[in-house]
């Protein structure tokens, strides 16, 4: 099974401006663990909801941007791979989440819980799943 069929569509991200607040409701808002954040369409960086606590909160740093507390070593896929390689690729890097590009555009993401629902299917993607949450 390729990505784009299981991948989340029409991604909600944020501008590398944005605060720490608006971050937070828009993760309460769409219940998502992490927001892309892009400029013109094109992936920055990520904020999960551990930045959002280890790298703003937890240092009492409440006055910040998003470009202050993403991840900018971003692991990606592309839409044509298949389960297993995101898979893999997830085990590989240790994340939860996948951001899919095309043509240097974010179009879609894959978390694990996605891939979760191949895993009877796809025992590859199965057995890397399993590496993460060990790990994890």
């Amino acid at each position: 099974m390729k990505i784009r069929d299981i991948m989340t569509k029409n991604v909600e991200c944020c501008e590398p401006d944005a605060s720490i607040t608006e971050l937070a409701k828009k993760m309460r808002d769409s219940n998502v663990g992490s927001i892309p954040i892009c400029e013109n369409g094109t992936l920055q960086g990520i904020v999960s909801d551990r930045d959002l606590v280890s790298r703003s909160l937890a240092e009492n740093q409440m006055d910040v941007k998003a470009s202050d507390i993403m991840s900018t070593d971003i692991v990606s896929g592309h839409p044509d791979m298949s389960a297993e390689e995101a898979g893999q690729l997830m085990a590989e890097h240790q994340i939860r989440r996948l951001p899919i590009l095309e043509n240097g555009h974010i179009t879609g993401i894959v978390a694990l819980g996605d891939l979760s629902v191949e895993k009877d299917t796809d025992q590859k993607a199965g057995e890397a799943l399993s590496e993460i949450s060990k790990t994890a």
